[in-house]
């Protein structure tokens, strides 16, 4: 079920950081708008409802351009790394080319099909694609897991406020699902 405006502002008060005024409809397309992808219903829900802060692992959404790109390029970079540098490859990419600078751009090219994962807090982020109830992965290069079914119950996991929210099933995300 997708996450409420009512129940996102009691997670936002359970928090421990300090809220901020939620993101406006014109902030949210701007931002969409300026880095080529859409929140998903719940992460757009709860930033509406507040910004949390008070620590530099919550994203500043008002804050940094340059910072902000950083931050939702990460991910995709991470997965370039190790393919440069760890030999990482998905069979699904074809046969791996010879030499490292090959694998890099056809990986980049694969990457490119791949939603864009937004920043929730810290390297937990939300798959930027027009559904609700989507996991929120943590992604360190090629090594990503599951940090909650759902945007609520990432927040129970690793806040302990709300309820949890686990699914029996979990919702598949193009290519950041192949990598758990």
């Amino acid at each position: 079920m997708p996450l409420t405006q009512a129940v996102a502002h009691q997670l936002l008060r359970a928090l421990p950081s300090p809220i901020g005024p939620g993101l406006t409809g014109d902030e949210l397309r701007a931002l969409e708008t300026r880095f080529g992808f859409r929140f998903n219903p719940d992460h757009r829900t709860l930033l509406a409802a507040g910004v949390p802060g008070g620590s530099r692992r919550w994203p500043d959404w008002r804050g940094s351009p340059a910072l902000l790109g950083e931050t939702l390029a990460a991910p995709i970079e991470g997965v370039l790394f190790d393919v440069e540098e760890n030999g990482f490859w998905l069979p699904t990419w074809g046969i791996k080319p010879s030499t490292p600078d090959k694998a890099v751009g056809v990986a980049r090219r694969a990457l490119a099909q791949a939603p864009t994962l937004v920043p929730v807090y810290g390297h937990r982020y939300a798959p930027a694609l027009d559904v609700a109830d989507l996991p929120i992965f943590s992604v360190m290069q090629t090594d990503v897991t599951v940090y909650g079914d759902t945007l609520a119950d990432y927040l129970f996991r690793e806040f302990g406020v709300g309820g949890s929210d686990a699914r029996s099933s979990l919702a598949r995300v193009p290519f950041w699902s192949a990598l758990l």
